[in-house]
This record gives structure tokens, C-alpha cells and sequence, in this order.
């Protein structure tokens, strides 16, 4: 057995102690320990310890360094279990040292996955232009179940979510005005996809945002996919430039109808 002859506060943090112990050659530095482990174990000067006594110490000291870890990575914001549990193992913590502090915060009601997933959702909903398949998503990926995602997103209102998507798209609309209506759509339609909108959603939102452009709008944006479409096959003539003009212009998305008229206005120019 060892005695500890010395127990000192470290300067950098107050809240660990340095142990000293006599081997029988004289005072030296053992090892560490937080606080509450100290008062747990009730060490002091002159107790004695075996060997069972210094691993049981040394282990409960581990759990209480991964705990505040744990809490300080806690302090941020909220965290999902598996959060938590990825963060310990990313600090090299050992399973069963990580699986003690959860159950010790679940003790303290600091992590709870229900209640974790309905403030995500609220906070997506309130701060962003996510649709819920995308804010489902990350829920999985933060390792919540099922139960609790559908849960949290039943907040998530059908008058929201069109709200939110029809403002995107108006924005969109804007944006995409150089291009033609069926272009626009589809981009528009993929946007809102990745952004995790329904199909249902989308089209509600599409149909409220966007009207029929009008001809002279329509002729404007051909006009500016067209000037593109000359440079590139300006060097042809006749018959061949007209079929690849009309070619590049109708994967642009625009009618026949418009795309012949576009034609006969750059020939009589």
C-alpha cells in the first residue's frame, strides 16, 4: 500500500487536485483527481491505498472528466444523445466510460432526445427556409427515432411550409426571369426539393407564385438566350444555323411557336 502524503490544488484549475503519495522511497506525484472524486473517496493526508482502491479512483475520475466534457459541450446548446456520444468518442473516451456519463445526464434530465427534436424543429422552422424531408433528415442523422421526428414536425404546419416555399419561389422567379417558363419551373421544382419540400408543396407554391409570363416577357428572355445561342453557332449559315438555333433554343425550354418567331425577327434584322 501507498500513502497519500500531499494533496494540492492545481493553478489551472481549481477544481482538480494533485495527489502525492510515499511508495516507501520518498514523496512523489501520483496522479490527479476532480473534486468530487476527491470528496467521493474522502481522500486526505496519511490514507492509505491498495491497489483495487487506485484503479476504482482512477476510473470514477475518467468518468468525472468525460462528464464535464460532456456539459461543457452541453453549455453550446442542445444535443441529441447520439451528439454526445459522437463527441466523447471523437475525444478518444472509452465505451463504457462514455455510457456511464449518459446515464448520468439522463439522470439530470440534460439530454433528452424528445424534447431535443422539438426544439430543432422549431428552431429550423423559425430561423430558415428548410422544408421538413430536409430538417427529418438531419434529425436522423443527429440519431433520433422515428417516433419523436414525426412528433417534433407535426408542428410544422401545411400553411407554413407553403408560406415558406412560395417565398422562395417568387424570389426564384426573379432570378430565373432570363430563362424560359418551363426552365423555370423545373429549377425551381429542384430547388425546393433539395430543399426538402414535398411535390405537393411545391406545386401549391408554384402555382401561387408564378404566373403565365407574359409574351413580351417570354420574348425578352428568349432574346437573351438566343444572343448566347448566335455567338456559339454564328460561324453557320442558312438552313443549318436556323436548325441548331432552334435546337439549343427549344432545350432551353421555350415553345415552337415562340422560337419561330424569335427566328423571324433576327433575320430581319
Amino acid at each position: 500500500m501507498a500513502v497519500i502524503t500531499k494533496i494540492t490544488t492545481q493553478q489551472k484549475n481549481t477544481d482538480r487536485f494533485n495527489i502525492f503519495m510515499d511508495y516507501g522511497k520518498g514523496e512523489e506525484y501520483a496522479f490527479s483527481v476532480d473534486s468530487d472524486v476527491l470528496i467521493k473517496f474522502q481522500l486526505k493526508k496519511g490514507m492509505e491505498i491498495d491497489d483495487f482502491s487506485f484503479l476504482e479512483i482512477q476510473h470514477q475520475d475518467s468518468i468525472r472528466k468525460a462528464y464535464n466534457m460532456a456539459i461543457n459541450y452541453l453549455a453550446r446548446r442542445m444535443r441529441s444523445e447520439k451528439e454526445i456520444k459522437d463527441y466523447l468518442t471523437q475525444k478518444d473516451i472509452e465505451e463504457p466510460i462514455i455510457n456511464e456519463v449518459l446515464h448520468k445526464l439522463f439522470a439530470f434530465k440534460f439530454i433528452n432526445d424528445e424534447e431535443f427534436a422539438l426544439s430543432y424543429v422549431r428552431t429550423q422552422m423559425n430561423t430558415t427556409d428548410k422544408g421538413p424531408d430536409l430538417v427529418r433528415t438531419e434529425l436522423k442523422e443527429k440519431g433520433i427515432k422515428e417516433g419523436y421526428i414525426s412528433l417534433a414536425l407535426a408542428e410544422y404546419s401545411l400553411e407554413l411550409q407553403v408560406e415558406k416555399a412560395t417565398k422562395i419561389s417568387l424570389k426564384l422567379y426573379k432570378k430565373y426571369s432570363k430563362d424560359s417558363q418551363r426552365i423555370m419551373k423545373q429549377k425551381i421544382e429542384q430547388l425546393l426539393l433539395r430543399k426538402g419540400y414535398s411535390f405537393d408543396i411545391i406545386q401549391i407554391a408554384i402555382s401561387e407564385a408564378l404566373t403565365d409570363k407574359e409574351p413580351d416577357e417570354e420574348m425578352e428572355a428568349i432574346r437573351f438566350q438566343g444572343e448566347k445561342a448566335h455567338r456559339k453557332y454564328c460561324k453557320y449559315s442558312g438552313f443549318e444555323y436556323d436548325q441548331k438555333m432552334k435546337q439549343a433554343l427549344y432545350r432551353k425550354g421555350f415553345s415552337m411557336d415562340i422560337i419561330e418567331k424569335y427566328i423571324a425577327e433576327i433575320e430581319k434584322s
